[in-house]
C-alpha cells in the first residue's frame, strides 16, 4: 500500500505536528495515570472486601454472561523507562517454571468452583511483562495445561502481547499452532534512538523481522503498538514513525498518549531532581499528533475504531477482548498484580510475586483487594468504557440498567456538546475526533462524586 504524500494532505494538517514542546500551560505531563482502565478506581478496592469475590464463586454459574481469561506473564529483558506494571528482569527458568505452575494451580482452583465450573472461554489474553520472553516449551506447556482446565474449543479470540526483540521464527509458528489468533506487537517507535532513550529492549531491526514473520503465519490479526509524544520525540520522527507504521501495513494499530504513572524510573527521577512536569510532550502536542497519524491511517484506508485504534478492515478486525469486557462479562484473570471481574465484583491478585506464590502454595486464592459494584456502577463502568469506542448507544443501557444516559447525566452531556465533543443522533451517543483525543480526561466528569477526585492507581 503506498504511503500519502504531503502533498495529498489538506492544507494545514501538517501544522498539527508543528505544535509547541515546551508551551507553558496547565496541559504539561505531570506524574499520575491519566488512562482509564476500570470504575471505580482501583483505590477504592479493599482487602476487606475480598470475601465478596468467594461469595460469587460459590453461587450457580451464569448462563448468559460471556467469559474471559487473563494471564499475567511479569517477565522481561529489562524494565522500560515508563512501565508501571508488574513486570521481573531477574527471574532464571527455573523460577518463571515455578511461577507458571503456580498460575495454572490458581486456574485450577477457580475451575472447581460452582461459578466457573465448565464455563468455556470467550477469549483468552495472555499480558505482561512480555509473554513472548517465555520458552517455546514453556509456552506449549502452560496453554496445553489452561486447555485442560477451560477448553479453547469455542474461544472466539486468542490474544498474545509480544516485544519483537523475543520473537524468532519457530517461536511464532509455535504460537500459531497453539491457537494465538490476534498477535499483538509492542514496537512504540521505529527509531532507534527513541527506543534506546525510552528504554526499550527491542530495536527496529527486530520489529521488521517479527512483522515480516508473523505476515507469513496467518495470523487473523497483525497489531502494532505506537506511543505518542516519548522522550525525545520530534514532530519530524513522529511523522516518520506513523508513514512508517502504514508502510508495514499491519492489520491494526493501537497508538497510546505517553503518560507517567508513579510507579515508573521516569517519575523516580522527576522526584529526585524536583522537577513536577515530565521529560515529555505536553497534553496538547500528544492530541495534536495522534490527530495527525489519525487522518494519516484513514487515508491509507484504514478506519478510526476508538480512542487508540485504527483498523485496516472493520468487517473482519474485531477486538472480543475489548467489546466483551466492555459490555460486562466476567474476566478470571490469574498471575500477580491481575485483576479480574465477577458478576459485578471487581479483584485484583497479590502485586508481588512473593505473596502470590506463598498464597498458592498455602492452598487459597492469591487475591489481595476487591470491590462489589452497585447497579449503579456496574452502569456507569460500561458507559464510560463506551464512550471510549466513539459511539454507544442509549438503548442498551435503558434495556439493561433501566436508565438513559441522557437522562442521567444532562448537565455532562450538555457540557460536551457545548465544546463540541458529544452529539446525539436519536438514540446515538457520538464522540467527535477531538473528544476522543482526550476521552479519559472527559470521563471522569460521569464518575460518582465520591470518585471523582480520586487517585486513579
Amino acid at each position: 500500500m503506498a504511503t500519502p504524500t504531503k502533498s495529498t494532505l489538506p492544507s494545514g494538517v501538517i501544522d498539527k505536528l508543528r505544535v509547541p514542546l515546551d508551551a507553558a500551560s496547565s496541559e504539561q505531563t505531570e506524574a499520575g495515570n491519566y488512562f482509564v482502565a476500570n470504575y471505580p478506581p482501583f483505590s477504592f478496592w479493599k482487602p476487606e472486601h475480598k470475601d465478596a469475590v468467594h461469595a460469587i464463586l460459590n453461587s450457580p454459574r451464569p448462563v448468559d454472561t460471556n467469559l474471559g481469561v487473563y494471564f499475567h506473564i511479569p517477565f522481561c529483558r529489562k524494565r522500560c523507562h515508563f512501565c508501571y506494571f508488574r513486570v521481573y528482569t531477574d527471574k532464571n527458568a527455573s523460577e518463571i517454571n515455578a511461577y507458571l505452575d503456580a498460575g495454572i494451580r490458581e486456574f485450577e482452583r477457580y475451575s472447581r468452583t460452582s461459578y466457573l465450573a465448565g464455563r468455556k472461554p470467550q477469549f483468552v489474553y495472555f499480558g505482561g511483562g512480555t509473554p513472548s520472553y517465555l520458552s517455546i516449551d514453556q509456552l506449549r506447556n502452560l496453554t496445553d495445561r489452561m486447555k485442560d482446565l477451560f477448553p479453547w474449543d469455542e474461544t472466539e479470540e486468542v490474544a498474545f502481547e509480544a516485544e519483537p526483540g523475543t520473537l524468532t521464527e519457530k517461536k511464532l509458528e509455535a504460537l500459531r499452532e497453539i491457537g494465538v489468533t490476534r498477535l499483538s506487537l509492542g514496537i512504540e517507535s521505529f527509531d532507534d534512538h527513541i527506543l534506546e532513550v525510552n528504554g526499550r529492549a527491542h530495536r527496529s531491526k527486530e520489529a521488521y523481522r517479527a512483522i515480516a514473520f508473523a505476515k507469513t503465519l496467518g495470523f487473523d490479526q497483525l497489531n502494532i503498538d505506537l506511543i505518542a509524544g516519548m522522550m525525545d520525540e520530534t514532530p519530524d520522527n513522529w511523522e516518520r514513525c506513523v508513514r512508517t507504521a502504514i508502510e508495514q501495513e499491519p492489520d491494526c494499530v493501537t497508538i497510546y498518549q505517553m503518560e507517567i504513572p508513579f510507579n515508573t524510573t521516569i517519575y523516580k527521577e522527576m522526584k529526585e531532581s524536583g522537577r513536577v512536569t515530565a521529560p515529555v510532550a505536553d497534553w496538547r502536542t500528544k492530541r495534536a499528533w495522534v490527530d495527525w497519524a489519525f487522518d494519516q491511517f484513514e487515508a491509507a484506508g484504514y478506519t478510526v475504531s476508538s480512542a487508540y485504534t485504527v483498523v485496516k478492515n472493520p468487517e473482519t478486525t474485531k477486538f472480543v477482548y475489548r467489546d466483551s469486557l466492555w459490555a460486562g462479562a466476567d474476566l478470571l484473570s490469574a498471575g500477580v498484580a491481575s485483576f479480574g471481574h465477577f458478576g459485578g465484583v471487581h479483584y485484583q491478585n497479590q502485586a508481588d510475586v512473593g505473596p502470590y506464590m506463598t498464597e498458592v502454595d498455602a492452598g487459597g486464592l492469591p487475591i489481595f483487594r476487591a470491590y462489589p459494584t452497585s447497579h449503579d456502577e456496574r452502569f456507569i463502568r460500561e458507559f464510560i468504557l463506551q464512550l471510549k469506542l466513539g459511539h454507544t448507544n442509549r438503548g442498551y443501557f435503558r434495556g439493561k440498567y433501566g436508565e438513559d444516559p441522557a437522562l442521567r447525566f444532562p448537565d455532562q452531556f450538555a457540557g460536551l456538546a457545548a465544546e463540541g465533543y458529544l452529539r446525539l443522533e436519536g438514540d446515538e451517543i457520538l464522540i467527535s475526533r477531538e473528544g476522543l483525543l482526550q476521552i479519559d480526561r472527559l470521563l471522569h466528569g460521569f464518575f460518582l462524586p465520591q470518585h471523582r477526585d480520586a487517585r486513579y492507581t
